[in-house]
């Protein structure tokens, strides 16, 4: 069966991180869309945006396919946006698939689901900014997000990354919960060795209790769409409930 998947990225990262991704489902005979929310592209203007734009740039995106039967992943910050669209597009989607993403709760921002020491880091680095954005620094980005990729080329992944505007962390969700009543089925994805966030109250084991699933391990960090993109591709077709077909040659 031929799925058609729309993948949404996380923070700091446009459509180009799913490349590799893509491709492997692609060779498995299926379509693939990738996203690029709102000045996260690289000639895009960051300031003085807002979550909801996001959500309505991927509606838009979404509408502009004019595919339907789509499975719809969002990667970590990428789970409010595809939250947000998911009552919007409900007819056109077959199932939505959380990875390593929060899954928003009525009223609580992603500021309000991550530690002290990021809300402190995130406000700090947009009150020094020009345009209210928060560029994510290399030592985190190479010791937690990428921490299953040698230095070198975490740094090569890290160069391409964008700031990120700060009211994408601090807005309530889009929509609400309203993704939950939608209709659509809901899945979730973790990363087994993903520590972006720290284990215990504020870990990622925490988000598939919010839509009652059990989580689909795939290997790799937070950023294992660059270090195990065929098994993560894998887990997104074990989560779509989408058969096995052999690469294509």
């Amino acid at each position: 069966m031929t799925e058609n998947f729309v993948l949404v990225p996380g923070a700091w990262h446009g459509g180009w991180a799913y490349q590799a991704v893509a491709a492997a489902l692609r060779s498995r005979g299926h379509r693939v869309f990738a996203a690029t929310s709102p000045g996260l592209g690289v000639n895009d203007d960051p300031a003085g945006l807002a979550l909801d734009e996001c959500v309505s740039a991927l509606v838009a995106d979404i509408d502009k396919l004019g595919t339907d039967g789509i499975t719809l992943v969002g990667h970590s910050w990428g789970g409010y946006v595809i939250a947000g669209a998911t009552p919007v597009v409900a007819a056109r989607l077959r199932r939505v698939v959380f990875w390593s993403a929060f899954v928003p709760e009525a009223g609580r921002s992603l500021y309000d689901e991550v530690p002290p020491d990021y809300q402190q880091l995130f406000t700090q680095l947009a009150g020094a900014s020009a345009d209210n954005t928060v560029a994510l620094p290399l030592p985190v980005f190479q010791g937690v997000f990428m921490n299953d990729a040698d230095p070198a080329t975490a740094g090569v992944v890290h160069a391409q990354l964008r700031p990120q505007p700060y009211r994408y962390f601090t807005d309530a969700p889009v929509n609400g919960t309203a993704y939950q009543d939608a209709g659509v089925p809901l899945s979730y994805v973790l990363s087994a060795d993903d520590v972006s966030l720290p284990p215990g109250e504020y870990g990622w084991d925490r988000f598939a209790g919010r839509i009652g699933a059990t989580p689909i391990s795939t290997p790799g960090s937070h950023e294992s769409l660059f270090t195990k993109p065929a098994e993560l591709a894998d887990a997104l077709l074990v989560a779509a409930e989408v058969s096995f077909a052999s690469p294509s040659s």
